[in-house]
């Protein structure tokens, strides 16, 4: 039999760090509202192809699957699709991994069948965004974002401002794979567990956000950048410390980030309800060195160091034909 031609949808979906909350009063009508960033080097990369019927192979294709089916019955495709997952950024470690693949696996298949189905919707549609919008914000255009909050009606949260992060800046990840961050059903009830936000403490998140990381950023200022952020996160994470422990999920983490900041980082966080912590470094040569040294120093605690970049570019998207060997 001869070769038959058809068309395959790549797509590569950014990892993220979400490095705070500003508002999780809510008195205003909004919650959470969110600060985002899109790293370059950890990603999502999938391979959709045409099928009869649903079948994924790869990390993470549990996972996958559902969105594959999700997605089919959505758009009202009654073929299948086969997804090839080439890498997958790791789970439940605070980067964003089931927004990441959900969107990945949406665009694949409406650009695979010619379907025009916004990003919006689509998250909508697979309950993601449910608290933040810098996903899909980040998933789109890449950079640095902050969403407005979510309302009470079920959309996910419109991104209100995008700032390019500066190409000579770098982020050390501090990524612990003996814990799993909290998701699902537990952050449900460790969200409904938490004490009120206090109104004025949520002001002055705002306050910091608008009128220091913000136009620090755009300045490219790093320690008025990183002490925003550091701040942001002292105080979100110490709301949060009933739930995970302490301000940071992770033990080991937080002792690796206390030594960053000791050792030159401009700001260090932790990424949602982490594992994955975070230091902002002012360029690659010292990001890598000072990365080398935290892997010496903590040798024995598991931990793993990675240089990433920011990415001011959202997911790529490529369509091709290819050629396969029919049966006979």
């Amino acid at each position: 039999m001869p070769h038959t031609a058809t068309i395959s949808v790549t797509v590569r979906a950014s990892a993220r760090l979400h490095m705070g909350f500003l508002d999780l009063n809510g008195g205003l009508g909004r919650r959470f509202g969110s600060l985002g960033l899109s790293l370059d080097e950890l990603a999502t990369t999938l391979t959709a192809f045409p099928s009869d019927d649903v079948s994924v192979e790869g990390p993470q294709s549990d996972r996958a699957e559902s969105f594959v089916r999700h997605s089919l019955v959505a758009m009202g495709i009654t073929d299948g699709a086969h997804i090839q997952i080439h890498q997958a950024i790791p789970d439940h470690a605070g980067l964003g991994s089931g927004t990441q693949l959900a969107l990945a696996v949406g665009t694949a298949l409406s650009r695979l069948y010619g379907v025009d189905w916004p990003v919006n919707d689509m998250a909508r549609e697979m309950s993601r965004g449910a608290r933040s919008g810098i996903g899909l914000g980040l998933f789109t255009q890449g950079g640095f974002v902050v969403d407005g909050g979510r309302k009470d009606d079920g959309d996910p949260p419109l991104v209100i401002s995008r700032i390019e992060f500066p190409a000579q800046w770098r982020v050390i990840l501090v990524m612990d794979k003996t814990y799993k961050g909290l998701h699902g059903e537990q952050e449900k009830r460790a969200f409904a567990a938490l004490p009120q936000f206090p109104e004025a403490r949520a002001a002055r998140l705002c306050r910091v956000a608008l009128m220091q990381a913000m136009p620090s950023l755009a300045e490219q200022d790093l320690p008025g950048f990183g002490a925003a952020i550091q701040t942001i996160q002292q105080t979100v994470g110490d709301h949060f410390a009933p739930a995970q422990g302490g301000r940071f999920a992770s033990h080991r983490v937080a002792s690796a980030l206390a030594w960053l900041g000791r050792n030159g980082a401009a700001g260090v966080g932790q990424s949602s309800w982490g594992p994955t912590g975070f230091a902002l470094i002012d360029s690659e040569l010292r990001a890598h060195s000072l990365a080398r040294a935290a892997f010496n120093d903590f040798a024995n605690e598991g931990l793993e160091f990675m240089v990433c970049s920011g990415r001011n570019r959202g997911a790529e998207i490529r369509t091709e034909a290819y050629r396969a060997q029919a049966h006979s």
